[in-house]
């Protein structure tokens, strides 16, 4: 049997149930839906990635090198997963090692696929990296990296190994720039704390407190607290983005509610006695 002849007898039962079933051959397939192994099912947030094993990496890269290898090995693709920590303070596993000079974790991360930065070159000593860099976008040394950290800071993290681009970075004002802020005394933060418990049957909402290392902090609807940063007149601002306002008012005097603002007003509380 020849070849063309072959080909026309396997293509037959294709053929026929094209012709037998009016418009078979241009209807798209439709797909059973498969589930995962037994008792799994798909997160709320499916395809994106389960934030919680985000929140669980980008914190890990802070500080622990096993964890981070454990979950890389699970998740490869979480090696570019960023966390907002509130209010658009984003971070990923590698902005987190940097800040806090975990060379071997940035290591790791780099060699996994993690897209390189100006701050990771900094607190690696990446000097020849960060002229380049900056003479490309003069200006660029003044952008915060998460947290509101600065350039310079990344660098003075990496420690001996990136001496030469701290010192490089200190020849450049900019580079070490945060944004204004007031002095605010202990006495004076106390005017401000206190909690929102809704109609009181739910947990508490909102909470401004003060920190075991004197801040400012506020926490809402259980996420992890920001540090404030006051701007004077009673506004503050998340330390991670300056751009957002934290609106305390008064009556008679005392500091009674506050709304979070960012370009409008999208929360509001009131604090109890």
């Amino acid at each position: 049997m020849d070849t063309s002849r072959r080909l026309l007898l396997a293509s037959a039962p294709v053929m026929c149930a094209a012709t037998l079933v009016p418009g078979l051959a241009g209807m798209p397939r439709a797909f059973a839906v498969s589930r995962g192994p037994a008792g799994s099912e798909p997160w709320p947030e499916f395809p994106r990635q389960r934030p919680e094993i985000v929140r669980e990496f980008v914190g890990a890269a802070h500080r622990d090198i096993n964890r981070v290898t454990e979950l890389l090995d699970a998740h490869p693709a979480l090696v570019n997963a960023a966390w907002d920590w509130g209010y658009g303070d984003w971070e990923t596993a590698l902005g987190a090692a940097a800040h806090t000079g975990r060379r071997s974790i940035a290591d790791l991360l780099l060699s996994r696929g993690a897209r390189p930065d100006l701050f990771a070159a900094a607190m690696l000593g990446h000097t020849a990296v960060l002229r380049a860099i900056i003479s490309a976008s003069p200006g660029i040394e003044r952008t915060p990296g998460p947290h509101g950290i600065t350039l310079l800071a990344h660098a003075r993290a990496g420690g001996e190994a990136a001496t030469d681009a701290a010192a490089y970075l200190e020849s450049l004002p900019g580079a070490d720039e945060r944004p204004p802020t007031q002095p605010l005394d202990a006495e004076q933060m106390q005017e401000y704390v206190g909690r929102d418990r809704g109609d009181g049957s739910s947990p508490v909402f909102a909470d401004v407190a003060l920190s075991r290392t004197g801040d400012l902090t506020l926490a809402v609807n259980g996420a992890t607290p920001a540090f404030l940063r006051y701007a004077g007149d009673d506004r503050f601002f998340p330390s991670g983005a300056p751009a957002v306002r934290v609106a305390f008012t008064r009556e008679r005097l005392r500091v009674c509610a506050f709304s979070i603002i960012d370009h409008e007003t999208v929360f509001s509380a009131r604090l109890a006695p």
